[in-house]
């Protein structure tokens, strides 16, 4: 698609669809009615062909907008862009031009006219932002295509308000606009714009945010790093953002704490029975669920305490005093649990630096899952993805070697699949009942994973072992050398997906070594 554009001044916007050409779009043209317009010359470095038009002294608007057009008129264009064009245009123009397009600094209809942002300051509004407009001759009137909104705080003047509006809201919506009509998606009939596709549902066209600053935190990742966080209001799930720390005194939460807080309740959520976490670096030092919540957290620890040793803790149900105790054991940076007793708070309050967060009932089922999305903010955008509810039960599991698990090794699969789940890839995991054994986390060769759990559960492991144990795996085994490595730590059972193209190479080896091995037909990667 070609543009237009027509512009009296820098034509800021019309050099910034120049720079992302959304769409393919790209100017063929850039007209301006003031000789000096600083546009025109940014625009012949860039190569872009310029045109100079000016009213002279007692032309008529029409007069002067017919010699635009003659001068348009050996240029190839679809749609005319204005940007802080200093002048109405009048039917003459728009009857014979294509369609006409205007960014306006403010959310139309409010604050129309040249001093949208004085009107807005005065206003007292708290936000404000762009309308991207098709143009008649209704000055700021004509039917709206798409808008942008950006907040205003309370030490802004007309300058700062307008920075804003420029590069935070016109440059996303002017291109947003270009490129629906580049890709032919927008309808404009009887003062209406209709633009196809642009509907709701899990993954719409456009998302608007808005999230409050709940906290500034010590530092980021790193003490040199800056860091906030800040809460979505709308958030019924529950979660350590806002929760309520209950050691009066404790040192505040630093980004990493709520990082891997955050993991840690995200993973004693997948269990119905009392489960515990340990997380450091948001992988699971080890998780079990007990017939108690202190049976749970004691084999939780077991499986890796050296690596527990300030790590963060995560229980599914109201802390108890007994679980208090063994927790205080240890360094521990955070405790995340839904209520504590106060015989309970009494003991983890004599840990001066032990943050404790109460994050509130959990739920019940789906309860506990009513965030359906997760996002990773990346450089220049922001990736948005279905959150993993996978929860398969042992009936949805496909046995594809000759020997068929025992009840035991299929409540060990299913309890080891949830874990699984919270483990960043590549990984592998080792259980035995519904505790973990070893956990291979975060590897590049899926056989180090194996040898790295086979390791962990040798070394690290208190009363526990990888003899008889069952191995899951996030991802398909691409080859058996894993399956034989697994062997050769003592592993019985597997689980994975499945969909290898050498999955009867996998089958073979472990009937070979007389293992158990079901498919689940989904992996569970997790890289953030």
């Amino acid at each position: 698609m070609k543009i237009a554009g027509l512009a009296s001044n820098r034509g800021r916007n019309l050099l910034h669809l120049d720079d992302v050409a959304p769409g393919g779009a790209e100017l063929s043209v850039v007209l301006s009615n003031n000789d000096g317009a600083p546009v025109l010359e940014s625009a012949s470095e860039r190569g872009i062909a310029t045109e100079v038009v000016e009213r002279e002294a007692g032309e008529s608007r029409e007069a002067h907008e017919r010699r635009i057009l003659d001068r348009l008129d050996g240029y190839d264009f679809d749609v005319v862009c204005l940007d802080g064009y200093m002048r109405v245009l009048t039917d003459e123009f728009l009857d014979d031009a294509p369609t006409t397009l205007n960014v306006h600094p403010s959310l139309l209809p409010a604050f129309p006219g040249t001093d949208a942002h004085e009107q807005v300051l005065e206003s007292g509004a708290r936000t404000s932002g762009c309308t991207v407009h098709v143009v008649t001759e209704e000055v700021d009137g004509g039917p709206i295509v798409t808008q942008e909104p950006v907040p205003v705080y309370e030490d802004d003047d007309v300058d700062a308000l307008k920075e804003r509006v420029l590069y935070e809201a016109e440059f996303t919506a002017y291109p947003r606009a270009v490129r629906w009509f580049a890709e032919d998606r927008v309808t404009v009939e009887d003062a209406t714009v209709t633009v196809e596709g642009d509907t709701g549902g899990a993954f719409p066209q456009r998302r608007y945010t808005s999230e409050d600053r709940s906290e500034e935190l010590r530092y980021g990742e790193n003490p040199h790093q800056d860091a906030a966080l800040y809460a979505d209001p709308s958030c019924e799930e529950a979660t350590v953002v806002d929760a309520p720390q209950l050691n009066e005194g404790a040192k505040g939460m630093g980004y990493n704490n709520y990082n891997d807080a955050d993991a840690a309740l995200g993973l004693v959520k997948e269990f119905d029975d009392p489960a515990a976490a340990v997380i450091k670096h948001t992988n699971p030092a080890g998780c079990a669920v007990g017939d108690s919540l202190a049976d749970a957290y004691d084999r939780a620890l077991r499986t890796d305490a050296k690596s527990a040793f300030g790590g963060i803790v995560a229980l599914n149900r109201p802390c108890d005093v007994d679980t208090a105790e063994s927790i205080t054991e240890s360094f521990k940076e955070v405790v995340v649990a839904p209520g504590y007793t106060d015989a309970a708070l009494d003991v983890l309050r004599e840990k001066s630096n032990l943050r404790v967060l109460d994050v509130g009932p959990l739920g019940e089922g789906d309860e506990r899952f009513t965030e359906k999305h997760t996002e990773k903010p990346i450089v220049g955008g922001r990736l948005v993805q279905e959150r993993d509810l996978q929860s398969p039960t042992a009936d949805d599991l496909e046995v594809v070697t000759e020997r068929e698990p025992t009840d035991a090794e299929l409540e060990t699969m299913v309890f080891s699949w949830k874990t699984l789940k919270h483990v960043k890839s590549n990984g592998i995991l080792f259980a035995t009942g519904t505790e973990t054994v070893g956990v291979g986390m975060g590897q590049v060769s899926r056989v180090d994973a194996v040898t790295l759990a086979a390791m962990k559960a040798e070394k690290d492991a208190e009363g526990k072992s990888a003899e008889g144990a069952v191995m899951a795996s996030d991802a398909f085994f691409p080859f058996p050398d894993a399956i034989e490595e697994a062997a050769e730590a003592g592993i019985e059972a597997v689980i994975q997906p499945g969909g290898s193209v050498n999955d009867e190479d996998v089958i073979e080896a472990a009937n070979e070594h007389d293992m158990a091995m079901v498919f689940t037909g989904d992996r569970a990667f997790r890289h953030d």
